[in-house]
């Protein structure tokens, strides 16, 4: 039987690729450190195990039991926007944790890595962002991203380790910890809205994203090891039409049956714009019809309301200071 190993499997998208590879005939090994995903969220039939990725030993405990055909690493820590002032918690997290698990497959002869990156390795770019594109992060968690796709190069030039590479974005969907204040954004507006609270805009809400739905994603990055035109690529996934995050507000309102309610806080250092092609994807993966956002809503909306709001503990490692966004005063302690 195919053994597969998922990192951040009690997380969003984990839980889904998790399920997904079970679906497919896999045995799954799932594994989460639980400090932003839920046990709950393992699905039923993967043999989890509670550990975090930075830790060596424990990677390497993982692969001394048997090996694995396949590893899916979507553990990380995804706040773009709060990457800045966590520098090293975030290189040790999506770096340091990535070589982890990418040293352990070299050493037990994987078939295949399967890396879920992100558009954020583009930066400020032409659009729509292509494969073809040179990245230029703009913020650490970008830079992370991309210096584990050159990790992947490099590794399978030294030891044959074949990888695909996934650049999802702006993904939204069941499973989403929607009390996370710092990453999400439509998992924050939906815990604000049932927690009777302003949706929080930065600037003037023009800021355009394509929001994918989790089925828009997971089922690609699952079955993608079945490919062999995938091996050794990098392919954006998700969807396609932009949106701004004030249109956003206003469609997580009505899936909600209430009007928006929208608070103003002062603009942050971020992209503006950023959607991707998928063309590549869908050449050599399918042209599956992307979830509608409002269709996508409605549903994570009944999740949602079945679940409750959620609040997550504050960040309590705030690195830098300096030019720390004042929205987010009520959410850390500040230092004396």
């Amino acid at each position: 039987m195919t053994r597969s190993l998922v990192t951040g499997a009690a997380g969003f998208i984990g839980s889904h690729v998790a399920r997904h590879c079970l679906d497919l005939g896999h045995e799954v090994v799932a594994v989460d450190d639980l400090s932003g995903g839920f046990e709950g969220n393992v699905p039923a039939g993967a043999t989890f195990r509670k550990g975090s990725v930075t830790d060596s030993a424990f990677v390497d405990g993982l692969f001394a039991v048997g090996g694995f055909d396949y590893v899916y690493h979507l553990a990380a820590y995804a706040a773009e926007g709060l990457s800045h002032f966590i520098r090293r918690f975030n290189y040790t997290n999506n770096v340091i944790g990535s070589v982890n698990l990418i040293n352990a497959a070299a050493r037990h002869d994987a078939r295949r890595f399967v890396f879920t990156s992100s558009i954020a390795v583009y930066g400020t770019n032409q659009l729509p962002m292509t494969e073809d594109l040179e990245p230029k992060p703009e913020d650490p968690y970008g830079i992370a991203k991309y210096a584990v796709e050159l990790d992947l190069h490099a590794a399978q030039r030294m030891f044959g380790l074949e990888y695909t590479v996934f650049r999802p974005h702006n993904v939204y969907g069941e499973h989403q910890n929607i009390g996370d204040p710092y990453r999400n954004v439509v998992g924050i507006f939906m815990n604000q809205v049932m927690s009777g609270k302003p949706m929080t805009v930065f600037g003037d809400g023009e800021q355009s994203r394509a929001f994918s739905h989790i089925d828009d994603v997971a089922p690609v990055i699952a079955r993608s090891v079945a490919e062999p035109a995938a091996a050794n690529e990098v392919f954006n996934v998700g969807a396609d039409q932009p949106t701004t995050v004030l249109e956003l507000a206003t469609l997580v309102a009505a899936a909600f049956h209430t009007e928006p309610w929208i608070g103003r806080v002062p603009a942050r250092n971020e992209v503006l714009h950023a959607f991707a092609s998928h063309e590549k994807a869908r050449r050599v993966f399918g042209a599956a019809e992307p979830v509608p956002l409002d269709v996508g809503l409605e549903r994570m909306a009944v999740w949602a309301r079945e679940h409750g709001p959620r609040k997550t503990a504050a960040f309590a490692g705030i690195e830098v200071w300096k030019n720390f966004p004042r929205a987010w005063d009520d959410l850390v302690e500040r230092e004396a």
